[in-house]
């Protein structure tokens, strides 16, 4: 069972090749020739909007993004998420260093979101002449497309990386966004470009890592402790102590252009989700079972409202969240979901908005409030 302490970790696989052949075991060298970087996480619930619509938009505008077939203006990005991750990026030779947020929900990778740290021209930079934008629902940046040696760590060095330069943005979080999305989501963000390869594609392409693969390692949120890991080419086996679980990824759309997968759910004995697909929007601020803590487990309309059926929750207008009471999360009954041959259960305290943050949400104290919407 997953409960709010567990440690999370999750692959993800970008080769098609790789995702076909199966689990990748131990004895694949999957953890051989890795590298792993550090990010910080912390809660990002501000303005007018609630940590909930912040967390919905996002699904609204993939949904839409995988209607049109390409980005549009209302493209799902970590800008309007409730919770941010962030990692220090170089940039040029000498580098200048920028708090990029990470994004597993879109794919590029842009600096230049705060005028007291601009991108610097160096002897590595290369000005393409293309123009680059994309639009988070709230925020949005334009500017122009550079290639330039990106670095993540001593070992993580990309050459001739496409990186964004903003002129204008605005409602970002950080520096900018370092995406680690599917390479079909830089399609109609750079002019005259069919498709952008990714960091991840890079890394693969120019023989830093020996698998195209991202394995990210979270922990639960807390008051003193708000980081996780970035591991590029494989697997730390040291961060899980249980066995992998792997499932394809869907095809339909629109999650076939993210990080999908096909679920079904059970509350109890009730089926509250028939088998279909299920965006794992991973945002590191991702979501997904466990992960859902402390972020919104978001699962398709009908599945919510069968869900709230069950326990008879109430909407709280000032967060957004559903909202139960100390008797009916006394009476809780496990969630169970089923990905592939794996079934994952979460326990009563891990359906839960962590109490001890609810302040953070603008919620009361005392409140009990679902990690589902």
């Amino acid at each position: 069972m997953f409960t709010p302490r567990t440690l999370i970790s999750l692959i993800l696989i970008t080769a098609s090749s790789v995702v076909e052949a199966g689990p990748l075991s131990r004895n694949s060298n999957f953890d051989v020739g890795k590298s792993t970087v550090h990010f910080s996480r912390k809660i990002n619930a501000h303005g007018t909007h609630t940590f909930a619509e912040m967390d919905r938009a996002r699904l609204q505008a993939l949904k839409r993004t995988g209607q049109l077939g390409k980005r549009d203006g209302s493209s799902v990005s970590i800008a309007n998420s409730a919770t941010v991750s962030t990692i220090n990026v170089g940039v040029g030779e000498p580098a200048s260093t920028f708090n990029l947020v990470v994004d597993t929900a879109s794919s590029d990778t842009w600096v230049g979101a705060k005028s007291n740290n601009p991108y610097k021209v160096t002897s590595t930079s290369k000005d393409t002449g293309n123009s680059v934008s994309a639009a988070y629902g709230t925020g949005s940046f334009v500017g122009e497309e550079y290639l330039d040696t990106v670095t993540l760590s001593p070992y993580l060095v990309i050459k001739d990386q496409s990186i964004g330069v903003a002129n204008q943005s605005n409602s970002v979080y950080g520096d900018g966004v370092f995406g680690l999305g599917p390479i079909d989501l830089t399609e109609g963000v750079v002019s005259n470009t069919e498709s952008v390869p990714t960091v991840t594609t890079n890394l693969f392409a120019q023989g830093k890592i020996p698998w195209e693969a991202v394995a990210i390692f979270l922990t639960p949120f807390a008051e003193s402790r708000n980081e996780g890991e970035l591991t590029f080419g494989g697997v730390d086996y040291s961060k899980n102590a249980s066995q992998f679980r792997y499932a394809p990824l869907t095809t339909t759309s629109p999650s076939s252009r993210s990080w999908g997968i096909d679920a079904s759910a059970f509350y109890g004995e009730t089926a509250v989700m028939q088998e279909t697909c299920w965006y794992h929007r991973l945002r590191l601020y991702a979501h997904y079972l466990a992960i859902g803590y402390p972020h919104l487990i978001l699962s398709p309309t009908d599945a919510i409202d069968n869900y709230q059926s069950a326990i008879a929750a109430v909407h709280d207008s000032k967060t957004g969240f559903f909202r139960i009471t100390s008797s009916q999360y006394s009476a809780l009954k496990t969630l169970t979901f089923t990905i592939g041959s794996a079934s994952l259960q979460l326990t009563p305290n891990a359906q839960i908005w962590p109490r001890s943050l609810n302040s953070a949400i603008g919620g009361d104290p005392d409140s009990i409030y679902l990690n589902h919407r």
